[in-house]
């Protein structure tokens, strides 16, 4: 079974002000959650683009989503490709789009995924299985300057140095085929005191993996003016993240499509050509509340930041500085 609980369920669906005949993108279905919650809000008008690289996830959702399937279009591709894929179905704009970042419960718990440090599995981590790299490929031929970056980077780990030399001296040895055998070399690279705090000596450095096979970042980043150009004028951008980097990187770009572009100081109003294409919906990030952190604690680093168009795109409002995150 493909089970998930979609965080920030209603906050997310609410704060997209979903229109009953209007087209819709989701661009992380998984399980269908948030599909679902927009779809039960649209009439036999309106329509739901459902974006996954993963099979696993599009199959599981579909079963789920019967009873919508009149109003529903598959698509089986990574979101950085949207404006491509919208194309090929004659779509040019969009009332809103939906991005929940990161990886899903499933990918996590199905232990031949190899995403979870808490199962021992083959090195994997494709999102979509139809690619080549995996985390084997990362873990067992990147050098040791690309491993240090990622898990400093994507991972935020201290001890990237130490890790990746003692990854680089085993793999000199054998090859590093599974996850516990990964589990096992980063404890190695970590000293005794600090595996003690901060929880699994490995999370960081999985998830730096993880981001670096699905490349999610770059994609992330690719998506985002695509989003801001479809999108039409009066819908909405929600974005869901769980990682500080994806989160910035959204902030950033939010900020930068609703800030004014500067004018003279004598010019006593800011005039149409210098206003910004969109406005704040959320000028702080919405966060789970207790409850649902208990209930689900994947959504303990969820961040909810939404915004909304008021006027046509205009180049000048590019968002430019993630490119350093690439």
């Amino acid at each position: 079974m493909f089970e998930h609980k979609s965080v920030l369920y209603q906050e997310t669906v609410d704060g997209l002000q979903i229109k009953e005949d209007g087209i819709y993108v989701d661009g992380t279905l998984g399980a269908g959650g948030h599909s679902e919650a927009i779809l039960q809000k649209l009439s036999e008008n309106g329509r739901l683009i459902a974006f996954d690289q993963d099979e696993h996830a599009l199959e599981a959702a579909q079963q789920r989503l019967k009873p919508f399937q009149d109003r529903i279009t598959y698509v089986h591709s990574n979101f950085r490709f949207l404006k491509d894929r919208l194309e090929k179905l004659e779509i040019d704009q969009v009332d809103g789009l939906l991005f929940d970042l990161g990886v899903s419960s499933p990918q996590l718990d199905h232990v031949e995924r190899g995403f979870s440090y808490q199962y021992d599995a083959r090195l994997d981590m494709r999102m979509d299985q139809s690619q080549t790299t995996s985390a084997y490929e990362v873990v067992n031929k990147w050098s040791y300057e690309a491993l240090v970056r990622i898990f400093f980077q994507y991972g935020e780990e201290k001890f990237s140095k130490q890790i990746a030399r003692k990854i680089e001296q085993i793999r000199e040895e054998r090859p590093i085929a599974t996850t516990f055998e990964l589990v096992d070399i980063i404890k190695q690279g970590i000293p005794a005191a600090a595996r003690r705090k901060g929880g699994h000596p490995a999370k960081r450095i999985f998830q730096a993996i993880r981001i670096a096979v699905n490349d999610e970042l770059r994609a992330f980043f690719d998506v985002l003016e695509q989003a801001a150009k479809l999108v039409k004028v009066g819908g909405r951008v929600a974005v869901i993240t769980f990682h500080s980097l994806e989160d910035r990187m959204c902030k950033l770009a939010f900020k930068k499509w609703s800030t004014a572009l500067p004018v003279p100081k004598n010019i006593p109003i800011i005039p149409e050509t210098s206003q910004p294409p969109f406005k704040l919906i959320t000028r702080k990030p919405i966060i789970a509340n207790e409850d649902e952190i208990e209930e689900n604690r994947r959504a303990r680093s969820a961040k909810l930041r939404i915004v909304e168009k008021v006027k046509p795109w205009d180049e000048a409002f590019t968002y430019k500085e993630g490119r350093e995150e690439k």
